[in-house]
């Protein structure tokens, strides 16, 4: 038997309100704003280091397990690798390339896939359910749909796993779920499937000493028309606030006019 790897898909975002946006590709301005690691993604970090503790502790799965980290950014983004690793995980890669940006959740997927077809021998990825900035949660999906393999979303928790299957209760709107499918799969995950741990002086010991290999379009076999902005199949055409006019109209009068002058106007509004 070999090490069951999970791979932990995470993603760089802006850790404040006070943002720009690029005019000419309506993309967020990164440069220059304090960054942090997605909120839902430090569940996605802390469900993986739960699965590892919990396969160490089975007899039968002596090899163990492996916590992978993975983001797509610029090279800053190193750092939330680093911090992935002092949360737990047992080493970490970024893909880093000028082609990658600009990329829709399709293009963020793909390039994903290619990343994790380079690891031999994983068995499950997670991610977090959606990230602050894009607000999607498509990457999940599409991910596992490249892949062909098994999704499942709004998980609250790992009910079991194994080496060859998964079960999964997950949060609907009015209900529980629990599924079981094999594996490999991919799943997302919310706030209420743990409690994020800190990161241990051990942790944040290796994380500082380890080496973060960086993968490009060459290292992924990527060609460029199929990343960023390029193999994006949406694009942010305009960013606007939106505008909320009000206008306001007093009634005179007795009680019992201003009631006939209410009425009389809903009714002409098409309201009643």
């Amino acid at each position: 038997m070999v090490k069951i790897k999970i791979i932990v898909c995470i993603k760089q975002v802006p850790g404040t309100t006070e943002i720009s946006i690029n005019p000419e590709t309506n993309t967020l301005v990164r440069e220059g704003v304090e960054t942090i690691i997605n909120p839902f993604d430090t569940y996605a970090i802390e469900e993986g280091v739960r699965i590892k503790e919990r396969i160490e502790q089975e007899p039968e799965m002596k090899d163990g397990a492996e916590v992978i980290a993975i983001t797509m950014g610029p090279h800053q983004s190193e750092s939330i690798l680093r911090e992935a690793i002092s949360l737990g995980a047992d080493r970490a890669i970024l893909l880093s390339d000028r082609a990658f940006a600009g990329a829709d959740t399709w293009a963020t997927a793909l390039t994903l896939q290619s990343a994790i077809k380079k690891i031999n021998d994983w068995k499950l990825i997670i991610l977090g359910k959606q990230t602050l900035d894009g607000d999607t949660g498509q990457v999940g999906p599409e991910l596992a749909q490249m892949m062909h393999i098994p999704f499942i979303g709004y998980a609250s928790r790992i009910t079991d796993i194994n080496n060859n299957k998964i079960i999964v209760k997950r949060l609907m709107e009015d209900r529980y779920e629990t599924i079981q499918v094999r594996l490999p799969a991919v799943i997302s995950v919310g706030k209420d499937i743990n409690v994020p741990r800190v990161p241990s002086l051990r942790g944040k010991l290796k994380a500082k000493n380890e080496q973060i290999p960086v993968w490009d379009k060459n290292e992924l076999g990527l060609d460029e028309s199929k990343t960023g902005l390029s193999g994006s199949y949406t694009q942010v055409i305009k960013i606007f606030t939106p505008k909320h006019q009000y206008e306001t109209e007093m009634f005179g009068g007795s009680p019992e006019e201003q009631v006939d002058k209410l009425y009389n106007k809903l009714n002409e509004l098409n309201v009643l």
